[in-house]
């Protein structure tokens, strides 16, 4: 495994681990969220760069696309939060609500 491969799953782990220390803000949640989506991609990358298959350069681009409409629908659930509560607490919102 090279450097370059330890320091991106590295990268993944800190980031998972902020997801679960930080839980208690949606923005927070979200920015985690990107940023292990931003190593996913850079990882899908070199690996496919590293095997140099021709075939497999979409997953990279498919993986981008997703992360483009993940963060589009968390930043509208949180305008819509923020809004309709004025905070960002994820404790605070009752889901179970009608």
């Amino acid at each position: 495994m090279s450097l370059m491969t330890m320091n991106i799953l590295l990268a993944f782990f800190i980031s998972l681990m902020g997801m679960m220390m930080y839980r208690s803000h949606i923005m927070s949640s979200l920015l985690c969220l990107e940023s292990m989506m931003l190593s996913l991609f850079m990882l899908a990358t070199v690996l496919t760069l590293d095997m140099s298959f021709i075939t497999m350069t979409i997953i990279p681009m498919t993986l981008l696309v997703f992360a483009a409409c993940e963060a589009a629908i968390g930043l509208s659930l949180l305008v819509m939060v923020s809004n309709t509560y004025g905070l960002d607490y994820v404790q605070n919102l009752n889901l179970l609500q009608c």
